[in-house]
């Protein structure tokens, strides 16, 4: 080639193909891998989903190993003790509230 400027054309030419290709490749693996990230991240949120449900369920059957019968809730033993310590809590917040107020009226 003597002419320059037909040699500057096709070397500048040759450039953009070159570096067309690796953007084109670049952009491909980029998004390869953020679909590979999708796929991850969908995978790993199916499994807390449902480690989270099996853990609910385990639970929800737990509890209801705990009752005897659905309907007789009011007169099993351990719903006795349950309104006894729920009675128990409440004199002992009557008493915490007697003595701050004894101590509020003690500070003025």
């Amino acid at each position: 080639m003597s002419n320059p400027l037909l040699q500057a054309f096709f070397v500048g030419r040759a450039v953009a193909e070159v570096i067309n290709e690796r953007v084109e490749i670049a952009l491909t693996d980029a998004l390869s891998d953020l679909g590979k990230f999708d796929a991850e991240a969908r995978e790993q949120m199916r499994q807390f989903t449902e480690e989270v449900l099996e853990r609910a369920n385990r639970a929800a059957e737990a509890a209801n190993a705990g009752q005897s019968t659905p309907g007789a809730g009011y007169s099993s033993p351990d719903s006795v003790d349950i309104q006894a310590t729920i009675d128990e809590l409440r004199a002992e917040i009557a008493v915490l509230r007697n003595e701050l107020q004894r101590y509020r009226s003690s500070s003025l």
